[in-house]
């Protein structure tokens, strides 16, 4: 179990599965800067978090609602929960939804933060959660996605992996995309080129000095 004061942000799990340099620079060494793609998201969840809640009938619909789990060690806000109550007014089912500003995405980075999200309900909840959806802002469109076991070992496993770097307060060296560090908005603060650079000097110097002390042997 974790303390309070312990607890992983789940939208840092984002940061890390775009890039693990990233993820360190702010949440190790706390770095942030905006461009264009951050300020879009700003504005749309900041327009999610203008609604509150919703109910109709059996149907509640609860806006920016703040989970946690102890458990994982994560904390966070769900964009919106949707949660249906049979006759007795007891919970039946449980339906996180996370928008995006974008569309749907080839790799498993959103359905992480989604699945993470999920975990967290079914902790502070104790109902199974085993799908979510997700609505991207550029199709106008929600994808329901199943929460499988394959879906929750990548997330744990990115969860521990977070949790591993934070500990060891080292900043994982660049490693230059050259479409993923054009899209980033921390890449003037992490200079990947040049980094990756100097790191490669680095490398070559103590291979040389290693094959000199080996000869001289």
């Amino acid at each position: 179990m974790f303390d309070e004061n312990e607890l992983l942000s789940i939208s840092s799990l984002q940061h890390l599965l775009y890039c693990e340099r990233q993820f360190a620079l702010i949440h190790l060494e706390q770095l942030w800067c905006e461009n264009r793609f951050t300020a879009e998201g700003e504005i749309l969840h900041e327009r999610v978090d203008s609604c509150h809640h919703e109910s109709r009938g059996k149907e509640k619909q609860e806006y920016s609602l703040h989970v946690r789990s102890l458990e994982l060690g994560l904390i966070g806000i769900c964009d919106l929960v949707e949660i249906t109550f049979n006759a007795n007014r007891t919970i039946q089912g449980i339906n996180p939804v996370e928008f995006k500003r974008g569309k749907t995405k080839p790799s498993t980075i959103d359905l992480v933060q989604l699945c993470a999200q999920a975990l967290c309900l079914e902790e502070m909840l104790s109902i199974p959660v085993p799908s979510g959806q997700i609505y991207y802002l550029q199709e106008h469109r929600r994808s329901t996605i199943e929460l499988n076991d394959a879906l929750i070992r990548e997330t744990k496993s990115t969860i521990n992996r977070c949790q591993e770097i934070l500990s060891s307060g080292v900043t994982p060296a660049a490693i230059f995309d050259a479409k993923k560090c054009r899209n980033c908005s921390l890449a003037d603060l992490c200079l990947p080129k040049q980094t990756r650079a100097s790191n490669e000097i680095v490398s070559q110097y103590v291979r040389d000095e290693l094959l000199k002390n080996r000869d001289e042997d």
